[in-house]
C-alpha cells in the first residue's frame, strides 16, 4: 500500500525523533489498548496493528483489522474529539517504574505538571467527572511525541459522548465500554 492509497491519518511521521527505537518500543505498548481516531474518515478504531514498514521510510502505520468491522466506529465527528493536555510518559525514563500521566495545572500563573502513576491518574480523573461525561482517552495522528529530544510520550485526546448526537444511546454506550474495558490493560 502506498501513502497515496492510505488513510493519511493512520500514517504517522517519525522523522523528527532522535530516539526512534525508544519511541517505537514505547508506542507498541499501546497497540489495541487505546483506540485510534481518524478525522479524515471520521472513524474510531479499536482493533489495529502498528507497523513500521521499511518502504515507508521513518513512518509508523496503523492498520485497522479489516475483518473486525465491528471494532470500527463510523461517523464520529471531529468536534467530538478534544485535546486534554494529558500525556503518558514511560516511568523508567523519568526515574520511576511503569507508565505515568503528566497532568498540567497552573501555579502562580505558571503552567506546571504533576506526574502520577497512569492508572491512579486515570481513576482520579474519572472520579471527578460526572458519570455521563467520562474521560475516554484516545489517540490520533501527532500524539506520539518526544520530550526534550529523548523521552517518548503520548499526548491523549478524549472523545466526548455528548457530542455524538447523531449516534444512538446504544452506540455511545458501546464506544464507552470498548474504551473503558481497554484502559486497565495499559501497564
Amino acid at each position: 500500500m502506498t501513502t497515496e492509497q492510505a488513510n493519511n491519518d493512520l500514517i504517522w511521521d517519525m522523522d523528527e525523533f532522535q530516539h526512534r527505537q525508544l519511541a517505537t518500543e514505547f508506542v507498541k505498548r499501546f497497540e489495541n489498548k487505546l483506540c485510534v481516531y481518524s478525522g479524515s474518515v471520521e472513524q474510531l478504531y479499536s482493533n489495529y496493528n502498528i507497523f513500521f514498514p521499511e518502504d515507508e521510510g521513518r513512518k509508523m502505520v496503523i492498520l485497522p483489522d479489516p475483518y473486525a468491522y465491528h471494532d470500527t466506529f463510523q461517523s464520529v465527528p471531529e468536534d467530538a474529539i478534544q485535546m486534554t493536555g494529558l500525556t503518558i510518559v514511560p516511568g523508567e525514563l523519568i526515574g520511576k517504574q511503569g507508565l505515568h500521566l503528566t497532568i498540567p495545572f497552573k501555579s502562580d500563573g505558571k503552567k506546571k505538571y504533576r506526574v502520577v502513576p497512569l492508572q491512579a491518574g486515570l481513576r482520579a480523573i474519572n472520579k471527578r467527572r460526572p458519570a455521563d461525561k467520562p474521560f475516554l482517552p484516545i489517540l490520533m495522528k501527532g500524539d506520539l511525541r518526544e520530550i526534550e529530544n529523548k523521552v517518548p510520550a503520548l499526548h491523549l485526546h478524549s472523545i466526548r459522548l455528548d457530542k455524538l448526537g447523531s449516534r444512538s444511546a446504544l452506540e455511545r454506550s458501546g464506544i464507552q465500554q470498548v474504551i473503558s474495558q481497554k484502559l486497565p490493560a495499559i501497564q
